[in-house]
């Protein structure tokens, strides 16, 4: 991810989002990282349009206010937001939970590890898939515009 585009990351657990904020530091990532502690303040975040749309949500399920779910059903849904890619980065290896997300299109689902030379190992791999993904530009959207314009 190496690139001026924000994180957002979406995470109840301080432990577990000051462990995202120094594997970012630890691997040098230089993307900004903004937090929020549950869906609804995730919701809040990319609705303001003083802040930057993140190039990819970091995405934990069980959190309190609104889960990870419930979060994915709005976005995804949402013409404005839904093109940002999600990865649900969470505690859970329910089968259930995998399915449910990558039913809602999620772009991946990543079970934290618990040891932190692994985590950071894992973070590098999101990373390094995000620094060579290619992503759709800012102003475009997947709704007709009436001129023509479109991906």
């Amino acid at each position: 991810m190496r690139n001026s585009k924000s994180v957002l990351l979406i995470e109840d657990d301080a432990v577990d989002a000051m462990t995202v904020r120094r594997a970012f530091r630890d691997l040098n990532l230089t993307n900004p990282l903004a937090h929020a502690t549950n869906g609804e303040e995730g919701l809040a975040y990319l609705r303001n349009p003083s802040n930057p749309k993140p190039c990819v949500i970091l995405l934990d399920l069980n959190m309190p206010r609104m889960n990870g779910v419930e979060f994915i059903e709005i976005v995804k849904t949402d013409p404005v937001l839904k093109l940002i890619p999600i990865i649900v980065f969470t505690t859970s290896n329910d089968r259930s939970d995998i399915a449910e997300s990558y039913r809602r299109s999620v772009a991946g689902y990543i079970v934290k590890p618990v040891d932190y030379h692994r985590f950071v190992d894992t973070v590098a791999a999101v990373g390094l898939y995000w620094t060579i993904n290619e992503q759709v530009p800012e102003n475009c959207t997947t709704e007709p515009s009436g001129t023509g314009a479109g991906l």
